[in-house]
């Protein structure tokens, strides 16, 4: 997005008005309304920059409603004034019919001159004209993709703040606040209060049902699940976080899934994302019954250690690790099975399927090199 500049507040809102006028325009639209130009006396004025052929554009123009609508209802002083970068009338029609806010008419050389004056080099861009330039934000559509109606009034400082709660609640370790205004659904239709998890290890899961590693990852991380809860002594429950496209694949993905996920239309889902600066998918981040993180790699966890890493520490994980260590030693490093005409030699296999059994296996496995063939250590029959 643009630079505002070093231009004053005041200053951009003469700008405004002044290329307007001298491109004799002395009107906006509000629908099939008219309505004068805007003094900026009396409400903050926002410029959004944007097209119907940009895909950004499309997916950030709904958020901004939102928070806009959010803004206009709780009484903040703000107008935003669309101008479009659009080729033609046509697309700028077609942009314009989900905008609740005002419309600079579409004239290909007012939006060059306006986007020349705001510094603009991509699209969306979002400029306050009422604050002072060099206390803007520098990047106001980020601002409100990540805070929505609290990033009013788009400044550093308010910046600043929200970056600050967001540090709070990270390090805090307190549920209520993480969650906050949050309740917990399920696919058997149950709600849970984060109030009712604490105390207990928490595994955050992000991940969505159009992604093929999160649907493998789920259910590996479903039978760790079940596994771990088996033992009422051990409190263990998993959110689902879902970056999926839209609710019909939510829904998809929590009928599989037996823990409690974030609802689909509550905004504290982009929250935690953001939070927990989850940068790809299948991401799982461990709380402990303190509410503070243990791990943020718990997918490798997880897919190494299954049930026996709980509760996920890194002390649990080294303790696994020697175990295994020991087992591994107690085993033949090679045999050959009575079932098999190859040599079997003994490996570390995160998953694996039993050939002989059909079950499911995981750490040590006996294999074969030359067709893949893999066996449970309990499974074997060596030969004499």
């Amino acid at each position: 997005m643009g630079s505002a500049g070093a231009e004053s507040a005041d200053m951009y809102t003469r700008n405004f008005k002044t290329v307007m006028e001298q491109e004799g325009i002395y009107h906006l639209l509000s629908g099939d309304d008219k309505v004068p130009l805007p003094s900026g006396d009396e409400k903050t004025i926002c410029l959004l920059f944007s097209a119907n052929w940009s895909r950004p554009c499309k997916a950030f123009i709904p958020q901004l409603v939102q928070a806009y609508n959010k803004l206009k209802d709780t009484g903040q002083e703000l107008e935003v004034i669309f101008v479009s970068f659009d080729r033609d009338e046509n697309g700028f029609k077609e942009h314009m019919k989900c905008m609740p806010w005002l419309v600079v008419p579409f004239d290909v050389s007012i939006q060059k001159t306006l986007g020349n004056m705001c510094k603009v080099n991509q699209i969306p861009a979002f400029i306050p004209l009422e604050v002072d330039a060099n206390l803007l934000a520098k990047d106001a559509v980020g601002m409100i993709k990540d805070y929505g109606a609290d990033a009013f009034p788009f400044t550093q400082k308010r910046q600043q703040e929200l970056k600050a709660l967001d540090e709070s609640k990270l390090q805090g370790g307190k549920l209520d606040e993480l969650f906050e205004n949050c309740s917990f659904v399920s696919g058997k239709g149950e709600k849970i209060c984060a109030s009712d998890l604490v105390g207990k290890t928490i595994g955050l899961y992000f991940g969505a049902h159009w992604c093929p590693p999160c649907r493998d990852f789920t259910s590996q991380l479903i039978e760790a699940y079940n596994d771990i809860i088996s033992d009422k002594y051990q409190d263990f429950e998993v959110i689902f976080i879902s970056t999926d496209r839209d609710h019909k694949e939510f829904d998809l993905s929590i009928s599989k899934m037996p823990w409690l996920a974030i609802p689909y239309n509550n905004k504290t889902r982009q929250d935690i994302c953001r939070i927990f600066e989850v940068k790809w998918i299948p991401s799982l981040i461990f709380l402990g019954p303190n509410g503070n993180i243990v791990s943020t790699n718990g997918r490798e966890m997880v897919s190494l250690y299954g049930a026996k890493g709980f509760p996920f520490t890194e002390a649990k994980i080294l303790q696994v690790e020697s175990l295994l260590k020991k087992e591994g030693e107690g085993l033949p490093q090679q045999v050959m099975d009575r079932k098999h005409e190859h040599i079997l030699k003994l490996e570390m296999a995160k998953a694996y399927i039993c050939d002989f059994c059909k079950k499911r296996g995981s750490f040590w496995t006996f294999s074969c090199d030359v067709c893949g063939y893999d066996l449970h250590p309990t499974c074997i029959e060596e030969t004499l």
